[in-house]
């Protein structure tokens, strides 16, 4: 038995268009002799539609595309495809099984998360009742991604005299997901001794983004095959007496590999799919707009990537030939737009409301402002998106400026910490050098003002991180974080400022989630609060 997993990237909403391409899939998994084909979890309509999911039209559409799907696949393979389901005024997150012209059975998702960045709840109903079809002499349990993680479904699937199980998924990335996944399936095998397929989507929707790796377990939880990451594409495997053939599988990519992949996935469809022609960002000659800018150039290609040098009196000469070199061994569009006139404008304009007053952040974030601003204008003109250059890190501790360098429609790093951004730079540069290794190793600083460095405002990048890490991914509290070793004083600092600076990243562009807990669905705290514990 051969069978095809369409690792696919569906559009949210768009859905007759996906179900195209399912169809297109499916001929072509059939022209290659394929009988069972999978689609990922609410393939049919994309993943998340997220408040769609309250109007009636859209389960209609999906409704329509399901039946145009029944009437054009091939009637002898049969083919499961996730979509939303309404029946009897009650909603689910469905899975149905269409072979010989029409649905056979439609499975209704047991477990839905309401965690992380997951709202199902708000959403469907939850099912309760196993969908097992035979398909040329195998008997066959449907499953749907959360429904994995506790061992109900599966055993329900076992009792209803499935031989295989087939789990479809749209399962976000975020670093060492895949191994999670491959320690809850051994679970599910172990407890119910049979084989599994498990297909995943891939691609890029807003924060989140798809890693596919789908792969397939057999009875003894040993992994047989695994499709690649990050990749739109359609797989094959076989099943010989029920269990998948192995095949030879390739070594994992390292983790900051892998990374840097989920940031360009990201950013691509982002770009694409909201159907802007091009982005800009500014260059400052610092590590984080040159990891920006490599991500950028690697993802959409150097025609499409702008970069804006705004230098002020605080810029260093070496940051501007460093910005200048990375913008030619890239060979993207590069301007130097020097924002001294324009400061000093506003510091005119301004001197006599700030008569007596010395010079302090007011006139530091007057520079990203300007810089703000200048990239705003150019995307108005000329379309282009702007890419913001923020960290984790500093997005945690508003180490940043609203509507200066926050300013922009994509904020492609802010979930990645600082820490992890000069491991990136590392890793491109090891492809092949397109940073200047001046800027991976010289100290960090905004350069808003003389002799400025990030750690005159903050602690060492090591030790914020980690305590970034166990509050914000964590919710370890303040004693127990100080218990792990670091200083109260450290502690205090950077917690008090991560809590203080909830307004800032409301109002921060979205942004690739990399973490198991970003700044955005995943963590949701009030702005108007008084921690007294």
């Amino acid at each position: 038995m051969k069978l095809a997993i369409a690792q696919m990237n569906s559009m949210v909403g768009a859905m007759q268009k996906n179900a195209e391409r399912i169809l297109d899939l499916a001929n072509q998994a059939f022209a290659q002799g394929a009988r069972l084909l999978l689609t990922p979890e609410l393939s049919l309509c994309g993943y998340p539609p997220e408040d769609l999911l309250f109007r009636q039209d859209f389960y209609a559409a999906n409704q329509r595309a399901l039946k145009w799907l029944e009437q054009q696949l091939p009637a002898d393979l049969a083919v499961v495809i996730g979509h939303p389901h309404e029946i009897a005024g009650k909603r689910y997150n469905a899975a149905s099984v269409i072979h010989s012209g029409r649905i056979q059975a439609t499975y209704h998702k047991h477990h839905l998360p309401n965690y992380n960045v997951f709202d199902e709840e708000r959403y469907f109903e939850a099912g309760d009742l196993p969908v097992v079809f035979e398909w040329q002499g195998t008997r066959y349990g449907v499953l749907i991604c959360a429904d994995i993680w506790e061992p109900g479904p599966a055993l329900q699937a076992l009792q209803a005299n499935a031989q295989v199980l087939l789990v479809i998924n749209a399962s976000p990335y975020h670093l060492h997901k895949q191994l999670t996944r491959y320690q809850v399936l051994r679970e599910r095998v172990r407890e119910t001794g049979l084989p599994v397929i498990y297909a995943n989507m891939i691609g890029g929707q807003d924060e989140l983004v798809f890693d596919g790796a789908s792969f397939a377990m057999n009875n003894q939880g040993a992994l047989m095959q695994e499709f690649p990451m990050f990749e739109d594409c359609l797989g094959y495997m076989s099943l010989a007496q029920n269990q998948p053939v192995p095949t030879a599988i390739r070594e994992h990519d390292s983790s900051e590999a892998i990374v840097y992949q989920a940031l360009q996935l990201g950013l691509k469809d982002y770009v694409n799919k909201n159907r802007f022609p091009s982005v800009v960002l500014g260059l400052s000659g610092g590590i984080d707009s040159a990891l920006t800018l490599a991500i950028a150039v690697d993802a959409l290609g150097k025609e499409r990537v702008k970069a804006v040098m705004m230098p002020s009196e605080f810029t260093a000469d070496i940051s501007i030939q460093d910005a200048a070199d990375m913008a030619k061994l890239l060979d993207v569009e590069y301007s130097v737009l020097p924002i001294k006139p324009l400061f000093n404008g506003f510091c005119d304009t301004l001197a006599e409301e700030f008569t007596g007053k010395a010079f302090d952040t007011t006139e530091e974030n007057l520079q990203a402002r300007i810089r703000g601003m200048l990239l705003m204008a150019i995307s108005n003109k000329f379309g282009h998106l702007v890419i913001t250059t923020g960290n984790k890190s500093e997005t945690a501790v508003g180490y940043s400026t609203l509507y200066g360098d926050m300013a922009g429609g994509f904020a492609l790093i802010k979930d990645v910490p600082k820490t992890l951004v000069y491991k990136l730079a590392n890793y491109r540069n090891s492809l092949s050098p397109v940073i200047p290794e001046r800027i991976i190793t010289r100290p960090p600083s905004a350069e808003l003002r003389a002799d400025q460095t990030d750690q005159d405002s903050l602690p060492a990048y090591e030790i914020l991180d980690a305590i970034m890490e166990a509050y914000v991914e964590k919710d370890l509290g303040i004693e127990t974080i100080i218990e792990k070793g670091f200083s109260r004083a450290d502690v205090e600092r950077v917690t008090r400022l991560i809590d203080r600076n909830e307004y800032k990243r409301r109002q921060a562009a979205v942004g690739v989630r990399i973490t198991e807990r970003g700044f955005g669905k995943d963590r949701r705290y009030p702005i108007t609060c008084h921690l007294s514990f």
